[in-house]
């Protein structure tokens, strides 16, 4: 099997930079993990079949069908109410739930900063003490021309309309939510069309 082939295999086509936590062990002893927008899953692929308790919410009914369907052929199966239809902004899970929070690509589909917010506070209410948030979203750090645009949804670049977020304004919600950086908050430039920015925040 060529590397490629395998590392999907195994992995599944996980974000990078989760990929990144993951290594670094910091999934190591925290099981229990909500996938906001997980879409068909490809962030759970590993951890599903790791013997995670992985459990997922996305506002698109067929993508949770389909992770249903894969999460019921793992050994042991996954009971599918694991995988809800549901809003990032209204999460129907207890405070306190779950070890991990993964928003990937979720947080610049919101309306505007109010909703932002909701669904920033919703993610880390069902986050438990010790917890470990990942998000990665649309900024406006190192983009030519959008430095005033930060808390404002836009359209980029690469032609897609997106709520951006700048360094400040992240730095500025970890500060409210009472959080610490995991990490220094990391962006990439993909050509001057768009920047995606890595989040991560210990609770």
């Amino acid at each position: 099997m060529q590397p490629r082939a395998e590392i999907e295999a195994l992995f599944g086509e996980i974000d990078i930079y989760l990929f990144d936590q993951l290594a670094r062990g910091r999934l190591d002893t925290r099981r229990r993990v909500l996938d906001v927008g997980c879409g068909d899953g490809r962030n759970l692929h590993y951890l599903l079949r790791r013997g995670y308790e992985c459990h997922g919410l996305d506002r698109s009914r067929a993508s949770v069908e389909r992770l249903r369907t894969a999460a019921r052929e793992v050994e042991p199966p996954v009971s599918p109410d694991h995988f809800v239809v549901g809003e990032a902004d209204a999460l129907p899970w207890e405070d306190a739930r779950f070890d991990v929070v993964i928003s990937s690509a979720v947080l610049h589909f919101a309306d505007d900063t109010a909703h932002f917010g909701r669904m920033v506070t919703e993610a880390w209410r069902v986050l438990a003490p010790g917890g470990l948030f990942f998000a990665r979203l649309a900024s406006v750090t190192g983009l030519d021309g959008f430095a005033d645009a930060a808390g404002r949804r836009v359209r980029l670049p690469d032609g897609s309309d997106r709520y951006v977020v700048s360094d400040a304004v992240l730095l500025h919600w970890t500060e409210r939510l009472g959080g610490r950086l995991a990490d220094p908050i990391k962006t990439t430039n993909v050509q001057g069309a768009r920047c995606m920015t890595t989040w991560c925040l210990l609770k």
